[in-house]
């Protein structure tokens, strides 16, 4: 056994990846793909989220081994051809930590990014740079040695530019102001499962909806959560036509529409009534062994982000149209 600490979401991964045979995985890799991709060649294996910008017309991916990227799409890009990543933030100071979620704050010219401690779960804050000249705005210590255990996850940001970033460890939210100040820790009962097995990976993707509220998805229970953040009011919404299990990141298409990045590669989930209530209508399964994590918006089509990179000595990653078909 490793005598080192480990977060349960990297066992999670690891045991995912060494449970999918070899041959299977370069027999996907050498298929045409079924739907549009945007492959892109990288310095490191490991790369949790990509969001895009359109008015840059560009990715921007969170670096594992801690930072920020570009990947630039320029107009008449043929599919067949391999874009670059360009590393714009890299920090010698949060030098061991993960770059996470992320999320782009385009009415303030930012982007904001979580870091965490993926081995040791003893550290993690958030982020914010400048979108043109990449000069950091702030950096805010979530959590440090001394603290509950935490595993800040992914990121959301309302109209004020307040933000909100989810635990994945201690399944709780912390409310982060416009200048980086912490100004709340958000906590409910319906944040822990009463099973023990489902709390190994917690709360985790997390967006703002324009009506006010925030949705937040539960990793091993699959369970979508409401919260008014007025009031920091909490309510379970009640899914039906499938389950979130393993869910992970999350993107809005629409104030009814909500994809839901993870295994399988995406769903779509719709709801009528303000998020009371929503149904699974629709599903996508793409590369199953690189792990989507992430969904992005681009052009109005729905591109999933993947974990893992392929490829030696430059990596090779993977940001895959999805495109839903009902159960």
């Amino acid at each position: 056994m490793v005598s080192f600490p480990c977060s349960t979401k990297s066992l999670f991964i690891f045991f995912i990846i060494s449970a999918i045979p070899v041959a299977y995985i370069i027999s996907v890799e050498r298929a045409e793909p079924s739907t549009h991709v945007y492959h892109y060649h990288s310095s490191g294996w490991l790369r949790e989220c990509a969001k895009w910008d359109d008015l840059d017309r560009r990715f921007i991916v969170s670096l594992f081994e801690g930072g920020l990227a570009l990947v630039q799409v320029p107009d008449g890009h043929s599919p067949g051809t391999n874009l670059e990543e360009i590393i714009v933030v890299k920090e010698p100071e949060l030098a061991g930590n993960a770059s996470l979620g992320i999320a782009v704050d385009r009415r303030r010219n930012r982007v904001l990014v979580v870091n965490a401690d993926v081995m040791g779960n003893r550290y993690g804050s958030l982020a914010a740079y400048d979108l043109s000249t990449w000069r950091r705005l702030f950096l805010t210590q979530l959590s440090g040695p001394g603290d509950e255990k935490s595993f800040a996850d992914d990121v959301a940001v309302d109209e004020e530019g307040n933000a909100y970033v989810t635990d994945a460890r201690a399944s709780k939210i912390w409310k982060v102001g416009v200048d980086g100040e912490i100004l709340s820790i958000i906590r409910s009962p319906l944040f822990t499962p009463k099973e023990w097995y489902k709390t190994l990976v917690g709360l985790n993707g997390v967006v703002y909806h324009p009506n006010g509220y925030l949705l937040v998805i539960h990793t091993f229970s699959g369970n979508l959560l409401k919260i008014e953040i007025e009031k920091e009011e909490v309510k379970l919404v009640k899914v039906g036509g499938g389950k979130l299990v393993f869910g992970d990141g999350l993107e809005l298409i629409s104030p009814t529409k909500l994809v839901v990045a993870g295994n399988p590669s995406g769903r779509l989930v719709e709801s009528s009534d303000e998020w009371e209530t929503a149904t699974v209508t629709a599903k996508y399964a793409g590369p199953a062994h690189r792990l989507a994590t992430a969904a992005t918006v681009k052009d109005g089509k729905v591109y999933l982000n993947h974990l893992v990179g392929m490829g030696y000595p430059r990596k090779t990653h993977a940001l895959v149209e999805a495109v839903f078909s009902a159960y």
